[in-house]
């Protein structure tokens, strides 16, 4: 019985050793006789193990939300909503107005029948969500304020999406192991974004602060056949509609690229249109955006669309009811395209502006991922070379190495044979770390190297325990074989307390921590939940076959 319960220990710690080696030096791919060499295998353990900023090199940004613009984009937002909801109604209001700075937020509507305030409070609250603001009536207004409670709230909240936001660009874009975390108090609107071996910060960086502020818009003019109303200068189209915009009418700017064609290196000419606002359907009920080819023309893209269900129900009700009325695509105060509504449509639609293949799939993944809630500005900005990555991966190799040397040398000079027990499991404890590494798909770091090394210290401060508890049931007397046995049920409850007590405090890193730091947590428990495996499963299965050779033995090499 005991025979097989050896060979069926042995067999677990051949198959996890086996499985472990594989994790961190084979291919994920088929198996080549490349893989066997010794540049094939530093590829393999290069692919396997995702390396943080500070170890291949990479960008790091901190960012800050505007959440005071954010506020007073509501605030403005709010107000043209509400005085267009009670122009709606025909209720007798006069003009709007808001303050936005200094902390206070807040709009009023002013009236000319006071005994109307009541309707017109209720129409606004029919068309825009008002829970988070404080009414106050007067004679001729009603005043909407913003506690300081809900701004607290409001920019925590625009802060979130922002980091959700950019989070969904970064992954689109494929930055391996990214770091995308909030930084500072709640209401600092800081993100910290660490994007190891980025080749391209600019690129990303105009990426994550790119506006994809998509509307939907019907344009004032006349319906087709007649051709789209433009206006050669923006003053001309503001006269139209009594010299400046209004509520429910804006302008902006259309170039009409197909009007005529172009000389090499020729811009099309800037036209403006008058839109009707709000418009039909915003950005944020887009369902998904691809940048696709022209039809026969494989370098000029455009971008198609869909919509989500809410928004293609609302964009069908409207465009069934506007056939051969002018629509425009507008994005980031441009109108992209103009075309009239050929019949009712419900999910889908198309941005034409002759892109490259970059600037649409860019603009596909900006729309796509959703629009920030408000700008972003740079607080701090490093870039890591690759060299000085490489730097930190060789100092932190060599730490590594020379602490395991000394700890080999000493463990076989004071422990003798039994020191050979020890370094098997500590070789394997350190395989097996890196094993994890590789499943969890964490980051290894330069802190992370460095827990590496501290759990070396931990796995052998095990054997020493376990050691040294069989060194005093000798001296007691004891057999061999109960020695062994003693000395590691003995030292065993000491082993899990210390392990214990510090996972604890590597979690509590782990939680509160930034990114270097959740590294050097990550392997530093890692490194203590398998040791418990190595310096106590795999180092008395050793011993146990030395027992299992050799019964009766009289010494032991310890």
């Amino acid at each position: 019985m005991k025979n097989s319960n050896l060979w069926i220990r042995t067999a677990i710690i051949i198959a996890v050793l086996v499985f472990g080696t594989y994790l961190v030096i084979g291919p994920r791919g088929s198996i080549t006789s490349r893989d066997f060499t010794w540049q094939g295998i530093k590829d393999n353990v290069g692919q396997n193990i995702s390396l943080g900023l500070d170890l291949q090199g990479g960008v790091h940004l901190v960012m800050r939300v505007k959440t005071d613009a954010y506020l007073r984009e509501l605030t403005i937002g709010n107000q043209d909503a509400a005085f267009n909801a009670a122009q709606e109604k025909k209720l007798p209001v006069t003009k709007s107005s808001f303050v936005a700075e200094d902390g206070t937020f807040s709009f009023t509507i002013e009236f000319s029948d006071a005994n109307q305030v009541d309707a017109i409070i209720t129409a606004v609250k029919e068309k825009v969500d008002l829970t988070q603001w404080s009414e106050s009536k007067g004679a001729s207004s009603v005043t909407w304020t913003l506690p300081g409670s809900a701004q607290a709230l409001l920019k925590r909240e625009a802060t979130e999406q922002a980091q959700q936001i950019i989070t969904s660009r970064i992954d689109s874009l494929g930055v391996k192991e990214p770091t995308i975390q909030r930084r500072g108090a709640d209401d600092s609107g800081e993100i910290l974004l660490q994007m190891p071996g980025v080749d391209d910060p600019d690129r990303v960086k105009e990426i994550i602060k790119a506006e994809a502020k998509l509307s939907l818009m019907k344009v004032v003019s006349a319906a087709n056949p007649s051709p789209v109303t433009t206006y050669p200068t923006r003053e001309a189209a503001l006269q139209s509609i009594g010299g400046a915009e209004t509520t429910n009418r804006k302008v902006v700017e259309y170039i009409e690229r197909d009007s005529q064609p172009l000389a090499e290196g020729q811009e099309p000419p800037k036209q403006w249109i008058v839109v009707e606002s709000p418009a039909i359907i915003e950005g944020n009920e887009l369902r998904d955006a691809q940048a696709v080819t022209t039809t026969g023309n494989a370098t000029d893209y455009q971008i198609s669309f869909q919509l989500k269900p809410a928004g293609a129900q609302k964009f069908g009700d409207w465009t069934g009811r506007n056939i051969n009325n002018y629509m425009a695509v507008v994005l980031n105060k441009q109108a992209k395209s103009v075309a009239f509504i050929r019949s009712q449509i419900f999910d889908s639609g198309q941005i034409d502006g002759n892109f490259t293949k970059e600037s649409g799939e860019d603009l596909a993944l900006t729309l796509k991922s959703g629009a920030l809630p408000t700008e972003v500005e740079y607080l701090e900005e490093r870039t890591v070379g690759p060299s000085l990555g490489l730097d930190s991966i060789q100092s932190g190799v060599r730490a590594a190495s020379g602490g395991l040397i000394f700890v080999i040398i000493f463990m076989l000079f004071y422990y003798r044979g039994a020191g050979i027990n020890a370094v098997i499991a500590l070789l394997l404890n350190m395989l097996l770390t890196l094993a994890a590494i590789v499943v969890l798909n964490a980051t290894l770091t330069l802190p992370g190297i460095a827990g590496l090394i501290l759990g070396i210290g931990m796995a052998v401060d095990s054997n020493v325990l376990i050691f040294e508890r069989m060194r005093e049931e000798i001296k007691d007397g004891k057999l061999i074989a109960k020695a062994v046995e003693l000395g590691f049920d003995r030292a065993f409850i000491t082993i899990i307390d210390t392990h214990v007590t510090t996972i604890i405090a590597a979690v509590i890193l782990y939680l509160y921590g930034s990114g270097p730091i959740r590294g050097f947590a990550v392997t530093l428990i890692l490194g203590l939940l398998i040791n418990l495996f190595s310096a106590v499963y795999v180092s008395r299965t050793i011993f146990l076959w030395l027992l299992e050779r050799n019964p009766n033995m009289k010494k032991l090499s310890v």
